[in-house]
């Protein structure tokens, strides 16, 4: 599994935590993401484009705190995520 990958799982395994099953539902609208059987997610297309949509989908649903899950998630990540290769919204 790739980074992004990685961070868009973690971000959807935060998300459900505090929101329930619409996290998934709601990730499963964005273009670039597709689950496998197994239920991990895969992207393809520009990750740093899926994954900012991603983030998008979900503010655009639960506000800016949903950002901050997001952000907190990527931080929780180890080893650490490069701030250069994530989106604005996440930096």
């Amino acid at each position: 599994m790739d980074i992004y990958s990685s961070i868009v799982n973690t971000i959807i395994k935060q998300q459900t935590s505090i929101i329930g099953p619409i996290a998934l539902s709601q990730a499963k609208m964005v273009a670039g993401i597709h689950f496998s059987d197994e239920g991990s997610a895969d992207l393809q297309g520009d990750p740093k484009l899926v994954l900012d949509e991603l983030v998008k989908k979900y503010e655009k649903l639960f506000g800016k705190a949903s950002i901050e899950v997001c952000k907190d998630a990527v931080r929780e990540l180890i080893p650490p995520v490069s701030p250069d290769i994530l989106p604005d919204i996440l930096k």
